[in-house]
């Protein structure tokens, strides 16, 4: 095992991450931006070290300075959380060129399934179903309408690269597509440096289901069952669970068995998530495998009783898995909610200082959260500062929980999307399992009131 493991990240996984490692006796790097010389993941870390201004990439996403901080304070490895670096081949290849261990995949992993052109045609090669569309960049406007014309409308209009509904638009006639084709092209390229656009079928009110995957580097990969996480704003997952109320225990089965065989197409090590899209008919299509911990990871931590963040330090330092799949036990029902500063009528940000935080408590309450009383919120970084995360022995008990919990939530000086979250968990659609990606835009209006 480790002995010092430098994180490359900030904020809630930051702490989540420092837990863990002193369960396991390793010692910690931080690193920080000037804009966080005062957060809690750097006073709880072994040794801190300012890597670069307030913004992302002059701080987060240098990686040489990060890959020298490493040498500097000897450390063997890093994990670099979600978002941020998480996903940047480049940076698991330079951790590789100096003998630092990358806590994640393979460097081409990454860069395959990075790209969601080449992961769905990688997917069809495993026997993976895959939406109906095409696995090419498309050249131009005038080809998008032409394949939209073969496929038939509704399609999505998608980047290849990136994440969090950039470049993403769902398009419903050929005007549409045409006026939505060079905005989208031009977001991506802005924000991933890759403008391809391809093209899928809409599935028509789908759910988004995930599954866990652990593989260690001697060929043995399970997975730890699913979550639901069809409840978006914005294509950004707020409410997440485990397990999902719609799947029955065949297809909960077949998806995880694809799951396992597509990792294992790809010579996939690590923890990683390979999300779908699930019709009304049970019918699951491959939408996109992100090869990091997840944001919502601990709904299956609580349902399972499997540190995820362990296992991943155990895989990277050369160890075998503990347990094999029928040993994967299922127990309970397991809610998450993201918290962000913003508002939530128009979901923007809403930076400032908090200047009263209250949490609630109770037995299967959980918290994953990097903010106090006096802690600012700054405009320079992702807007979610919590994550709660509560257990019931069934969905019912879990969703009441849940509830009282968010009203003992006290957070005074920046506003957050809490109302939003109870109108969700109050909601009879909500309650009742209908949990499809629409949902939103279905049963929600601005500033979390339902429809009548």
């Amino acid at each position: 095992m480790f002995s010092k493991v430098l994180i490359a990240n900030r904020g809630e996984i930051a702490l989540r991450i420092i837990r863990t490692c002193q369960k396991l006796g390793i010692q910690t790097v931080a690193i920080y931006s000037e804009a966080d010389a005062d957060s809690l993941h750097v006073k709880q870390a072994d040794e801190a070290h300012m890597v670069g201004k307030a913004r992302v990439n002059e701080s987060y996403l240098n990686i040489e300075k990060i890959i020298s901080i490493a040498k500097e304070t000897n450390a063997e490895a890093i994990h670099p959380g979600y978002g941020l670096l998480s996903e940047n081949a480049t940076f698991a290849r330079r951790c590789e060129e100096e003998g630092i261990v990358f806590i994640g995949p393979k460097p081409d992993v990454i860069a395959k399934m990075g790209s969601k052109i080449e992961a769905r045609q990688t997917m069809a090669e495993a026997g993976v179903p895959i939406v109906p569309g095409i696995s090419f960049p498309l050249a131009d406007v005038d080809e998008a309408v032409h394949v939209a014309n073969n496929i038939g409308y509704p399609v999505m209009l998608k980047a290849s690269a990136g994440g969090g509904g950039i470049g993403m638009q769902l398009v419903y006639d050929e005007e549409q597509l045409r006026k939505a084709f060079e905005g989208n092209k031009n977001r991506a390229a802005s924000f991933f440096g890759d403008g391809a656009m391809y093209v899928e079928k809409y599935i028509d009110n789908p759910r988004h289901i995930e599954i866990q995957l652990l593989a260690d580097q001697h060929g043995n990969c399970v997975y730890l069952w699913e979550r639901e996480c069809s409840i978006q704003r914005r294509h950004q997952k707020v409410v997440e669970e485990a397990p999902s109320p719609f799947l029955d225990e065949e297809t909960r089965k077949k998806m995880g068995e694809a799951a396992v065989q597509a990792a294992k197409h790809i010579g996939y090590t690590n923890a990683g998530t390979i999300e779908f899209l699930v019709d009304e008919q049970k019918n699951f299509y491959f939408l996109e495998m992100n090869t990091r911990l997840q944001v919502e990871h601990p709904v299956t931590e609580e349902i399972t009783g499997i540190d995820i963040v362990e296992q991943q330090l155990r895989i990277a330092a050369g160890e075998k898995l503990p347990f094999s799949q029928a040993e994967v036990k299922r127990e309970g029902h397991a809610i998450e909610v993201r918290i962000y500063a913003e508002d939530p009528n128009t979901f923007f940000p809403s930076p400032g200082t908090i200047t009263s935080l209250q949490l609630p408590s109770g037995e299967h309450v959980r918290h994953e959260i990097a903010v106090q009383s006096g802690s600012v919120v700054t405009p320079f970084y992702d807007p979610m500062i919590a994550k709660c995360i509560v257990k019931g022995s069934d969905r019912q008990t879990a969703i009441a929980t849940m509830i009282e919990a968010l009203h003992e939530y006290k957070i005074e000086g920046i506003k957050t999307n809490i109302p939003m979250l109870m109108a969700v968990l109050t909601h009879e659609a909500f309650q009742q399992g209908h949990t499809t990606t629409n949902f939103v835009n279905t049963y929600m209006k601005k500033g979390g009131k339902t429809h009548a």
